[in-house]
């Protein structure tokens, strides 16, 4: 089997908002022959996902999006696998294969096994997404040109890897392979952490008695609106996010956190040269982003004013 090949037929997606919502239309429109299954626990969400043809059918419990399906994708908060995977466990075929779409590996591989021993799971995190959620912020370009990990344990047959890699080949995604304790190392540096400096320094400008709220909204320059931005996604995935990635994300924030006093040292000191080594060092790593085609050059990130 090729890359561009799969011999998966039906895929189920448990979890009908801005990823699952997504993936659905992504297959709709670039693997038409795939059949489509799909659920949600809110029933309202349910509804919307089928006005809007999220899936090819929106079925009305877990175990019935899973009867017939070759891969079976989760789409919930990394703190809710483990209960959606025993919500379909009773209803899966044995030759079924297992995925998801979470953005903490380690955690998500132990709670899959936990639920579905003897069957087979392949772990993957699509890296991409928006701050929005729900029914209504699925789109089909979201997986186009992104990077999807996959991270398999060792012993996972290699035809399964194979399959789940061409499905998201045929999305447009580039998959990398990665073991799972190193993709929640890398996940911490590159998403988590900035996610937290986000939530955290919102809520800093929020709580300023000397700077009113008005204040913030109303001055708010391109730095503090882009960590509005961030710190606008969804908070149960971003709370289970780093309630399962405890440990990378302790690391990497102690790190953080000594860089951190180590800027704090050279403003107090008047030490130009350390702030103009290290903006020099980081816009060589913006210039790179976008030299590896994972952003724009425009300026303002390309919007129109």
């Amino acid at each position: 089997m090729t890359p561009s090949e799969t011999n998966i037929t039906r895929i189920a997606i448990i979890g009908l908002g801005l990823l699952g919502g997504s993936l659905g239309l992504a297959l709709a429109e670039r693997a038409p022959n795939i059949v489509t299954t799909g659920y949600d626990g809110d029933a309202d969400v349910r509804a919307r996902a089928a006005e809007r043809g999220l899936v090819g059918q929106v079925c009305d419990t877990a175990e019935d999006a899973a009867a017939e399906a070759d891969l079976v994708i989760l789409c919930v908060p990394v703190g809710a696998m483990e209960e959606a995977a025993r919500a379909i466990a009773p209803a899966l075929r044995s030759d079924a294969i297992i995925s998801d779409v979470g953005s903490s590996k380690q955690s998500v591989a132990s709670a899959l096994k936990a639920a579905l021993p003897g069957h087979t799971i392949i772990p993957a995190h699509p890296v991409a997404g928006t701050e929005q959620s729900g029914p209504d912020a699925g789109f089909a370009e979201l997986f186009a040109g992104r990077w999807c990990i996959l991270t398999p344990a060792e012993d996972a047959p290699e035809e399964a890897v194979k399959a789940v890699r061409a499905v998201w080949e045929k999305l447009g995604s580039k998959v990398e392979i990665m073991d799972a304790e190193h993709h929640d190392v890398v996940l911490a540096v590159t998403s988590h952490i900035p996610h937290l400096i986000a939530y955290t320094i919102v809520g800093t400008a929020s709580d300023l008695e000397e700077v009113t709220r008005g204040e913030v909204i109303k001055y708010s320059a391109g730095g503090f609106r882009d960590f509005t931005r961030i710190a606008a996604s969804n908070p149960v995935m971003w709370r289970d996010v780093f309630l399962n990635n405890k440990s990378a994300v302790l690391e990497v924030l102690g790190r953080f956190s000594e860089d951190l006093s180590v800027m704090q040292r050279a403003i107090r000191s008047g030490d130009g040269e350390a702030l103009h080594d290290l903006f020099s060092r980081t816009r060589e790593i913006r210039r790179s982003i976008i030299a590896q085609g994972q952003d724009d050059d425009r300026p303002d990130f390309g919007r129109d004013h």
